[in-house]
């Protein structure tokens, strides 16, 4: 298993995903590019299903994941897996597991913590978002759209965080993984508990893992 490099002050669990910390950030390990099938096939796989197991994704497994969400695939400009209207690039990525809540950071590759404790249930209405071992939010940061109405960011946001559901829905099909995504979110309640202003809205949340009844 390749070894996460820590910034700051971390706390890893000897089980799953290793998210447990205090501060800092999680370095993520380079995503693996060998791995998955033609996308034909992916495309013929892909679905939603709303059963996990309850097994956490490896390491590996979510720095993929996540890679394949919205990371970065071309270092000199910084641009991303998932097209962004006008690359503002207002779509964040927020990580929800039984360890706590994180913001994905494409540049760097790192998860930052943003919450403590197990906040899986807020990401959705739906009684498998608190069980599903990963959820993911995708929130708009409104301030960067420079230049657009408020019509334009309601429509050119929603664009942008399909976009990366569906990269999401096709790497799990590729992987072998459970997925589904929501729009049926408590805004209020889950904002409060990721701490987001003012200037920014939960547009979708996805729900990630192994499929039920799965030897993973």
């Amino acid at each position: 298993m390749k070894i996460w490099r820590v910034v700051g002050v971390l706390m890893m669990s000897t089980m799953g995903t290793g998210l447990a910390q205090d501060t800092g950030a999680i370095q993520l390990p380079p995503p693996d590019m060998a791995g998955g099938v033609p996308l034909m096939q992916a495309l013929k796989a892909r679905h939603s299903a709303r059963e996990f197991g309850s097994q956490p994704l490896p390491q590996q497994v979510l720095s993929n994941l996540l890679w394949a969400a919205g990371g970065v695939n071309r270092p000199d400009t910084g641009a991303r897996t998932a097209p962004s209207a006008h690359d503002w690039r207002e779509i964040d990525v927020y990580v929800t597991t039984a360890d706590g809540a994180y913001r994905y950071d494409s540049p760097t590759h790192t998860l930052k913590r943003v919450a403590a404790g197990d906040i899986r249930h807020l990401t959705g209405m739906q009684d498998f978002v608190a069980t599903a071992p990963l959820n993911l939010v995708y929130v708009a940061d409104l301030d960067r759209m420079s230049g657009a109405s408020a019509e334009d960011k309601a429509f050119y946001s929603a664009a942008d965080a399909g976009f990366i559901a569906q990269n999401v829905y096709l790497y799990c099909a590729s992987a072998g993984l459970a997925v589904v995504v929501r729009g049926l979110v408590d805004r209020e309640a889950l904002g409060a508990a990721l701490g987001l202003g003012k200037h920014q809205r939960i547009i979708l949340s996805q729900s990630v893992g192994y499929p039920a009844g799965s030897a993973k």
